[in-house]
């Protein structure tokens, strides 16, 4: 990936926070501000000694305040981008009080205590599963929707009631190398055709916009440094719908597989959104735009982990 002169004004030598920095798009987002020399922190509730050299990492629990004034005041970062979260889009009340807890209580948390010491600007990373802005009857799909919809809201207030220097991200379906939860639709299909498995899957009728990890770590380093967006909520997608019996057609072509997925095996999941990113407004906000076409984002995925297939599991951190 290559970086503006504005991109390496803006980081070089900054402390950058980076909640859920061993995550999927954490960890992708951290080796590009290591090249673009920042100071990168990251946190974790379990203590990290080698995960990664160049990142300074601080132990504490984002779901408790103290902790998260602690690590705040003690490491004064200019820019924030929260990504930690936990991500289920399962239905079931069991994930309701720890999606409140890692998703809506330490976000809140995050912007009390940003917004008491002061700071450059955050970043909030939101969900194409949230209710659209705006329709305040509407009902969200899953615990996961609800804590993102309610955080996104509370960063709006803090903006307006505290100017607060926070601008939310709203993230479609983000694939790519390295993603950890071999759940998600892509890896698990990936893996599942190249260990010749026929993959279970719903009816696959759903349209989603898919976007490739690097474009989106583009559009977050873009995020904090265009100027006048804090408030807003910034798209990043494709602006593309393709459903998901197309795209693991495409990966069967990619990995040359005989395997033939067993759609309909499983059911489909009540309520789901179906949305498309407005990269138009996006380009006009903070000039990004996706670079990756899903043909070419899905043949270096598949490539990635078949260069890996033997130690996959090795990935998750």
């Amino acid at each position: 990936m290559d970086f503006s002169e504005s991109e390496q004004m803006t980081f070089s030598g900054q402390k950058v926070l980076v909640t859920g920095a061993s995550g999927f798009i954490g960890f992708h987002l951290c080796q590009s501000l290591i090249r673009l020399d920042a100071q990168v922190y990251g946190i974790s509730r379990k203590s990290k000694t080698n995960f990664e050299s160049n990142i300074h990492w601080c132990k504490g629990d984002l779901a408790d305040l103290i902790s998260v004034r602690r690590l705040l005041t003690t490491i004064k970062p200019d820019i924030i981008f929260h990504l930690a979260s936990y991500v289920s889009g399962s239905r079931d009340l069991k994930v309701v009080l720890p999606v409140f807890n890692s998703n809506l209580l330490s976000t809140i948390n995050i912007l009390a205590v940003s917004t008491e010491i002061g700071f450059r600007r955050i970043i909030l990373a939101g969900s194409l599963e949230e209710p659209e802005t705006g329709d305040f009857e509407a009902i969200p799909a899953s615990p996961y929707a609800a804590a993102k919809m309610a955080s996104s809201a509370y960063a709006r207030m803090f903006h307006a009631l505290y100017q607060t220097p926070v601008v939310i991200a709203r993230l479609f379906m983000v694939y790519g190398p390295r993603q950890q939860d071999l759940r998600k639709l892509i890896p698990y299909v990936t893996l599942s055709l190249l260990s010749k498995q026929a993959p279970k899957l719903s009816s696959g009728r759903r349209q989603v916009d898919w976007i490739y990890i690097d474009d989106v770590v583009s559009g977050l380093l873009s995020m904090a440094h265009a100027p006048n967006v804090e408030g807003h909520t910034i798209e990043l997608g494709s602006g593309t719908l393709v459903t998901i019996r197309n795209v693991v057609k495409q990966l069967v072509n990619i990995t040359e597989s005989n395997v033939k997925p067993l759609f309909g095996s499983i059911p489909d999941r009540p309520m789901e959104q179906v949305r498309i990113a407005n990269t138009a407004k996006t380009y006009d906000e903070i000039g990004w735009k996706p670079m990756t076409t899903l043909e070419k984002g899905l043949e270096y995925t598949v490539n990635w982990y078949r260069k890996h297939l033997t130690r996959v599991e090795g990935i998750v951190s």
